[in-house]
């Protein structure tokens, strides 16, 4: 299992219409192969956005850095210092703590 942090910073958009895009487009990643969950993040105080994602591995991770949906992102002249970190998970005290690990053992 992987952990794919990616941040960025809204530029010439407003806040409000960032939500209401991103509202429209969430669907388009259920169907991603190998993602587990997308977790939205949002911080106004520090013009802070982007998401959490739980991979099922690293190949699935590599697989969606090749997408339309990951290269519109960085294309994209409304999203500045785009940050993508990717984590390992430990698993057995992941799951201790009720953790994404958890999907998996189920």
């Amino acid at each position: 299992m992987r952990i794919q942090v990616v941040n960025f910073s809204l530029a010439g958009v407003k806040e409000e219409d960032y939500l209401s895009q991103v509202e429209a487009i969430a669907p388009a990643f259920t169907g991603l192969p190998g993602l587990i969950s997308k977790t939205w993040l949002v911080n106004s105080e520090t013009n802070t956005y982007g998401g959490v994602y739980v991979w099922r591995d690293r190949e699935a991770m590599e697989a969606y850095k090749q997408t339309d949906i990951y290269n519109g992102m960085l294309a994209s002249p409304h999203f500045e210092n785009i940050t993508s970190t990717d984590f390992g998970v430990l698993e057995n005290p992941t799951l201790v703590t009720r953790g994404s690990a958890r999907v998996s053992a189920a």
